[in-house]
């Protein structure tokens, strides 16, 4: 019995090897295992512990309780909420193109080849990117003081009397003068990055066809880097709704112009930090975030449609 127990365990055939395609596959998982526990850890984990606190609240009696949606429905009724969202949109709508306008001006300028000192032109525009957003917002704060700053300075000099950039009416286009100086070159950047992958080609046959420089821009240019210009304000909206370092530096020089809930992210913060009240927060940051996502992908779906 055993010797034939032997032969039969001799004369079994050996296990086929793996095939390729299940090598290559595990292969691909051992490439992109590493991001993926990573982006589990530092995204997905606090974007599901974030849901999970907004759906609980602190109680003086009984403590932390399950609440279900009646943190969102308290956020979607806060007046807090939706003022410094309105802030942030008017933020959006007025200094998002301005900025984007000088961006694609300056681009467009050094693509042309007629600018003298190109180099020089290109990294001074883009060096206050290199500035970080603390250092800026504390730089142009004491800039902007009307008793120890340059407004102050030009009051005394000239014995006028300019308005306060920190004043509550003024602040809000102080803060965005400074994201403007800030990413003006980041997004001039993009867009000249585009411009220098046109197919000159093109640049021939519009020569030949005798059309001018505003002619080119406008039917060629513009529409080669049409993919730059969505990225550009997609980035751009995201930046505007998260906007905090700024009014967050410059409240200690304008208290009563920047208060706690000037920003939806200011809110959230002090929420969170000065009201113990971590499980509104978190729900207040969901919406938010949200209200970006839809927004920014109603922009991508326009801006990428073809014919817009």
């Amino acid at each position: 019995m055993t010797t034939l127990h032997l032969r039969g365990a001799a004369e079994r055939p050996p296990a086929p090897p793996p095939s390729p395609r299940n090598r290559r596959s595990w292969t691909g998982w051992g490439f992109i295992g590493p991001f993926v526990a990573v982006f589990a850890l530092v995204f997905l984990a606090p974007l599901a512990y974030s849901v999970y606190l907004s759906l609980f609240r602190d109680q003086l009696i009984g403590g932390t309780t399950f609440v279900g949606l009646d943190n969102y429905q308290q956020a979607l009724s806060d007046d807090q909420f939706w003022a410094s969202l309105g802030r942030v949109s008017l933020f959006l709508a007025v200094q998002v193109p301005i900025m984007l306008g000088i961006a694609l001006l300056v681009a467009l300028a050094l693509d042309s080849g007629r600018l003298y000192g190109k180099d020089f032109f290109r990294i001074s525009v883009f060096l206050p990117y290199a500035v970080p957003a603390v250092v800026a917002s504390l730089m142009w704060g004491f800039m902007y003081g009307t008793r120890f700053g340059l407004v102050g300075d030009i009051n005394d000099a000239l014995g006028v009397s300019l308005p306060d950039p920190l004043s509550p009416s003024l602040v809000l286009a102080s803060i965005g003068n400074i994201v403007t100086w800030e990413f003006v070159g980041y997004n001039m950047l993009i867009f000249y990055s585009a411009l220098r992958v046109v197919p000159h080609s093109l640049y021939e046959a519009a020569e030949i066809d005798g059309a001018g420089q505003l002619r080119v821009i406008t039917a060629i240019k513009l529409p080669a880097i049409r993919g730059a210009l969505v990225i550009a304000t997609i980035f751009s909206i995201i930046g505007s709704f998260q906007l905090f370092n700024e009014p967050s530096i410059l409240q200690n020089l304008a208290p009563n112009a920047i208060t706690t809930d000037y920003t939806p992210n200011l809110l959230t913060y002090s929420l969170s930090f000065s009201g113990q009240q971590q499980n509104y927060s978190a729900t207040v940051a969901i919406v938010m975030g949200l209200i970006t996502m839809v927004i920014a992908y109603v922009v991508q779906l326009r801006g990428m449609r073809k014919g817009a």
